[in-house]
Formats: structure tokens, sequence, C-alpha cells
């Protein structure tokens, strides 16, 4: 059987982009989520756990990695990110391959990679199409400021951290526009159909 089709999922925060996941979920396809794999490396007992004590023991708390640390650490040591990330992409790249063989032998045709920095981080190489979610800039900042303790800087300095829309839209394979629950489904069992079309 051939692998699986692989569909690198991303938008910039408050695009929608958990929701679309959550919709291939929905429609039985195997989604991969990025953050919450860091979280299972970080959380107590997690693989990465004891290497980021080995570069950074003021990091673990009760037995588990303080992200919130990790961020205090990288704002005032510019090497900091970079052993980190020493640590973390090569245990996250071995999950996610591990999860696309897993669909593979459970006869999975279409898998899903949910990676916020799918672009930024140039892994867009390594997946058969991408899916842009998207929302126009001021649908965005509502939903954004709609989530409790954000404020207009914090969802400044991140979204300045993420490549601006227009430029991911240049680069997605697909986009989805995510302005009402009801038509991004539709979107995405239409995608599903028309991948499931070509990679038969």
């Amino acid at each position: 059987m051939n692998r699986p089709f692989v569909l690198g999922l991303t938008g910039s925060i408050g695009m929608g982009k958990s929701t679309t996941a959550q919709m291939f979920v929905d429609e039985g396809i195997p989604v991969w989520d990025a953050d919450e794999t860091v979280h299972r490396l970080y959380a107590k007992g997690g693989a990465a756990v004891s290497h980021i004590e080995d570069i950074r023991p003021q990091a673990i708390v009760a037995g588990e990695v303080d992200r919130q640390k990790l961020k205090e650490w990288i704002a005032t040591d510019p090497k900091a990110l970079g052993r980190i990330e020493k640590i973390i992409h090569p245990m996250v790249g071995k999950d996610r391959q591990e999860f696309i063989s897993e669909a593979h032998a459970q006869g999975a045709r279409l898998v899903v990679l949910d990676i916020p920095l799918l672009f930024e981080t140039g892994l867009e190489k390594s997946v058969d199409a991408t899916l842009l979610v998207s929302a126009p800039p001021e649908v965005q900042r509502r939903r954004v400021l709609e989530r409790d303790g954000m404020t207009e800087a914090q969802f400044q300095m991140i979204k300045s951290q993420q490549m601006p829309d227009n430029e991911k839209r240049a680069l997605a394979t697909y986009m989805i526009e995510t302005l009402t629950l009801d038509a991004a489904r539709a979107a995405v069992q239409d995608l599903i159909k028309k991948i499931g079309t070509n990679h038969a």
C-alpha cells in the first residue's frame, strides 16, 4: 500500500488552526500536533526533561520543564534557543516519523501534521502539500484579544515572530478561510476528497 499523503497544516495565531485540525480528526484523519508533542516531551517523565536539566537545571520544576523559565532564559541568553532546539528538534522529528509510520501501518491514506511554524522552520519541504488557515487581520486580532490574559503588546510580539500571512499564502498549496465554522468544515471535507482522488 502507498504511504499516506502527508499534509502540513499551519496558520498564524488566531487564524483557526486548532479548530481546523479538530475538523480533520472529526473526519477520521490522523492528526499529529507539534505543540502537544513538545508538551509531552517536557512533562514529568518526558524524554526531554533530563536533557534540559543538563543544560539548564533551573528550568526543571517538580520534575518537569517549566516553559516560562525557558522563555526567561532565552530572553537573556542569545545561545539558549539554539541549545534547546538541538535537544528538542530531533525528538520531535522522531515522534513525527513514528506517527506517520503508525498511521501507514493502520492503513491511513492521509495524515495531517499540525505545525505552527511550518514555513518558518522549513518543514514544508518534508510534506507532500501544505494547508494554510487564514482570516482577515481584523478577525485575527479580535479572536486573539478575546483570549484570557492576552494583551495587544503580547499579540504584536507573537505576530512579529511569525511569517506574515500574505507570505504564507504565497507559499501554501491550499488555503482555507475560517470565517465561519460551517464554511471551514465544508472546505476541509472538500480537500480530503480532492487529496483522496489525486492520491488514489
